[in-house]
């Protein structure tokens, strides 16, 4: 009986990440002068690690474009948090670090 009630508490343990979501925080702001890459490095890499040096994210033909990526990291989704307060050039200089640092998978 303390085996299962151990995997049950393991199993409760694991999934308060998923149901909390990933990410620094809903109430991230960006300094003014951040560049894109400092915006991903603090706000994105908790969950979102680079591939490689040269790869941040494999992003799907959906969403690799600009106006995709700002509307999917402010509005968030299921597991991911909105981080409503990257806004304007903020929100493209980080769009655009994606963008280019990311693979399409086709």
């Amino acid at each position: 009986m303390k085996k299962l009630e151990t995997k049950l508490l393991l199993a409760m343990l694991m999934a308060i990440p998923i149901l909390v979501g990933c990410g620094t925080g809903r109430d991230y702001t960006p300094p003014a002068d951040a560049s894109g890459e400092q915006i991903f490095s603090t706000a994105c890499t908790e969950c979102h690690k680079p591939l490689s040096a040269n790869v941040a994210m494999i992003l799907s033909e959906k969403v690799a474009n600009k106006e995709a990526i700002i509307q999917k990291f402010q509005s968030g989704s299921m597991r991911m948090p909105a981080f409503k307060n990257i806004q304007g050039e903020s929100a493209d200089r980080l769009a655009e670090y994606i963008l280019a640092n990311s693979q399409v998978n086709k």
